[in-house]
C-alpha cells in the first residue's frame, strides 16, 4: 500500500470514528429529553435505564476517542519511508513486531535504497556473532569409544599397553591438524638430561613431528613395517633423529609420493616468464611431515592389534639398549605427550596431561627402568656404589617412591642391585612427587634436585635416584 493510499484509509477511519461518536451522543441526549419530559413521575427502573444509557454512551465516546488517537495513525502499513528506514536495524537484528516485519518487508520489495540497505545491515549482524571455540575436548573421543564399545564390544580391540600411545598420537594430530606454515615453523627448544648436566637442541615443529616419525620407526621395523628413513638408517633414537633433520626434504618427498612435482625456477636472461624444472623437485611444505607420521601411527596400533598375544615381548633394539614391544608403546606414548607439550607452549596453546589410566601405565614404566639404570650409572661411575651385594630375588633395600595426583601410586625402587625384591621393611628413604613434575623430572625438563617436593632418608639414595630419573630422557 502506497503513502496516499495509508493516508485516505485513515482519513475514512476518522470518519467513521466521528460519526459513531455524534450518533452515540444523539441517542443520549434524547433519551435524556424524553425522561425531563416524563417529570417526577418518572419510575425508579426508567431512570436506572436512563443513567445506564448515560455510562454506556461515555463508554462509546472513549472508546471512540482512543481509536482515533493510537488506531490507523500506528498500523504498520500506513508507516512513512523515514520510520521504516530507521526500523531497518531492529528488522535486521530481528527485533521488531509481526507486524513491523510484514511493512518492512513490503517497503523493501519497493525501495531499492533501503533494500541495500538491509542487505548491508544483515550482512553486518553476521560479525556481531561471537567466536565459538571449534577446538574439540580431547576426552571426547575416549567417551564416543567407549560408548561405542559399551553397546557392542570391539572384534579386535586395540591392547592396553598400546592404547596410551593411540591416545596420545590422536591428541597431538588434533594439536598440529589446522596449524599454519607460520606455526610448523616455529622455533621449539628440545630439553633432555644426558646424565650429567642439561642438553638442548632447536628445531621446529616439523622438526618435532619430524623426530617422532624417526624414532617410532625403530618400533616400525621390529613389527614388519616399513622403515620411513629407508634401508640402512642408524639404529639409535639420536643418530636417527640426525639422520632425518640432515635431509628432511628428500625423506618427505619420498614418503608424501611429491617428488615428481614441479616447482623449481630456473632464471632466464630474457623477460620472459621463467618455466619451472621438471627435474628439480618442489621441496615439501613443513606441514607435509604430518600425513606419513600419522599414518604410521595407524598402521602400528592395527599390527599389534591383529598380532598374537605373544607379540607383547617382541624385542625393539634401540641401539644400546633394547624394550619389549608393550614397554616400547607405552615409551613412546610418553615421548609423543612430552613432546606435544613442547609443541602447545612454543605456540601458546594449552595442553592436558593424558588420562589417569595411561597416564599410571607410563609412570609404572618409569619406575620399573630406575633399578637398572641405576645400575648402569653405577657401572660408570656417576652413583655410589651398592651396599649390600644381595642374591637374586632377595629383599634389598629399596626407596619408596610416591606420585601424587590421579595416575599416581607408590613404588619401591631396588637401590643395590635391579634383579634384588625390594621390601617395604628395607626402605631408607621416600621421595614425594607431583605427577607431572615427575614426567618432567624423567623427561629432563628439570634439575634433578629441584625436583623433589618432599624428601626424607638417605641423601645419598635420594640423590641417586633422582639423577637416574632424569637420565631416562633422550633426545
Amino acid at each position: 500500500m502506497d503513502i496516499r493510499a495509508a493516508r485516505a484509509a485513515a482519513g475514512a477511519a476518522n470518519s467513521a470514528a466521528d460519526s459513531t461518536r455524534g450518533n452515540t451522543a444523539d441517542s443520549a441526549a434524547a433519551r435524556t429529553d424524553a425522561d425531563a419530559t416524563a417529570g417526577t413521575g418518572t419510575s425508579p427502573d426508567a431512570n436506572a435505564a436512563a443513567q445506564g444509557d448515560a455510562a454506556e454512551g461515555d463508554r462509546v465516546n472513549r472508546d471512540a476517542g482512543h481509536g482515533e488517537a493510537s488506531g490507523p495513525a500506528t498500523a504498520p502499513d500506513a508507516l512513512s519511508h523515514q520510520v521504516l528506514k530507521s526500523l531497518l536495524g531492529a528488522w535486521a537484528l530481528a527485533a521488531c513486531s509481526a507486524d513491523e516485519i510484514a511493512a518492512v518487508d513490503r517497503h523493501l520489495d519497493q525501495c531499492t535504497p533501503c533494500s541495500n540497505e538491509a542487505e548491508r545491515l544483515r550482512r553486518a549482524v553476521g560479525l556481531l556473532h561471537t567466536e565459538e571455540n571449534l577446538d574439540l575436548d580431547p576426552r571426547l573421543r575416549s567417551r564416543v569409544l567407549a560408548g561405542c564399545l559399551g553397546r557392542r564390544p570391539a572384534r579386535i580391540p586395540v591392547p592396553e599397553w598400546a592404547a596410551p600411545y593411540d591416545a596420545e598420537t590422536a591428541r597431538l594430530d588434533a594439536l598440529i591438524s589446522d596449524m599454519g606454515e607460520a606455526e610448523w615453523r616455529a622455533p621449539v627448544p628440545l630439553r633432555w638430561y644426558d646424565g650429567v648436566r642439561a642438553q638442548e637442541r632447536d628445531t621446529t615443529v616439523a622438526g618435532v613431528i619430524g623426530h617422532l616419525l624417526a624414532v617410532d620407526g625403530i618400533v616400525a621395523g621390529a613389527v614388519g613395517l616399513p622403515d620411513p628413513l629407508g634401508p640402512g638408517a642408524p639404529a639409535s633414537p639420536l643418530a636417527r633423529t640426525e639422520a632425518y633433520w640432515r635431509d628432511a626434504p628428500a625423506h618427505l618427498a619420498r614418503l608424501t609420493r611429491r617428488g615428481t612435482r614441479p616447482a623449481g625456477i630456473l632464471p632466464r636472461p630474457t623477460t620472459r616468464p621463467a618455466r619451472p624444472d621438471p627435474a628439480r623437485p618442489a621441496p615439501p611444505r613443513p606441514g607435509a611431515v604430518r600425513e606419513p607420521w600419522r599414518r604410521q601411527g595407524h598402521a602400528l596400533v592395527r599390527t599389534v592389534s591383529f598380532a598374537a598375544r605373544g607379540t607383547s615381548q617382541l624385542s625393539v633394539p634401540y641401539g644400546e639398549f633394547a624394550l619389549p614391544l608393550r614397554d616400547s608403546f607405552l615409551d613412546r606414548a610418553f615421548e609423543c605427550w612430552v613432546h606435544a607439550g613442547d609443541i602447545a607452549e612454543a605456540v601458546d596453546y594449552p595442553y592436558d596431561p593424558p588420562a589417569a589410566a595411561h597416564l599410571h601405565l607410563m609412570i609404572d614404566l618409569c619406575a620399573r627402568l630406575l633399578p637398572r639404570a641405576l645400575a648402569e650409572r653405577r657401572q660408570c661411575g656417576l652413583a655410589s656404589p651398592p651396599r649390600h651385594l644381595d642374591r637374586p630375588g632377595t629383599p634389598s633395600r629399596s626407596l619408596h617412591l610416591e606420585i601424587e595426583g590421579h595416575g599416581g601410586g607408590h613404588w619401591y625402587i631396588a637401590l643395590d642391585s635391579p634383579t634384588a625384591t625390594p621390601a617395604v621393611e628395607e626402605q631408607v628413604a621416600h621421595i614425594a612427587l607431583d605427577r607431572e613434575e615427575f614426567c618432567q623430572l624423567v623427561a629432563g625438563h628439570v634439575p634433578p634436585l629441584d625436583a623433589a617436593a618432599g624428601q626424607v632418608g638417605d641423601p645419598e639414595a635420594i640423590r641417586d635416584v633422582l639423577r637416574t630419573a632424569a637420565s631416562l630422557s633422550r633426545l
